[in-house]
């Protein structure tokens, strides 16, 4: 999962900040006024291997952690347990089979 993290981090860095910075600034709101840049976020993870296996293999983790962000617009940390659940699956998928070295770790 780190090197998924280092990987968006590296490749999609600005539109994480937007994205992040906006659900910060419209707590009740978010889901409709970042629409657009999450969409942005999407589009820059979706096409690398990594990501792309990690979205596969937790698909059902994902999609209940983000059907609770809709269902709890105004509290999105009441969603915590969700993204645990997510991050959990993230961590047991074997990317062995993607032939990518991992982003090496600073330091």
């Amino acid at each position: 999962m780190q090197a998924a993290m280092d990987i968006t981090a590296k490749h999609c860095h600005r539109e994480m900040e937007a994205y992040g910075s906006c659900v910060a600034s419209n707590p009740s709101t978010w889901q409709e006024q970042c629409h657009e840049l999450k969409m942005k976020v999407a589009h820059c993870t979706s096409s690398h291997p990594v990501i792309q296996k990690i979205r596969q293999d937790c698909s059902k983790q994902f999609v209940e952690f983000e059907r609770c962000l809709s269902e709890n617009q105004g509290q999105p940390t009441s969603c915590s347990p969700h993204v645990a659940r997510f991050l959990g699956c993230a961590e047991t998928v074997d990317l062995s089979g993607l032939g990518i070295n991992p982003v090496p770790q600073p330091s």
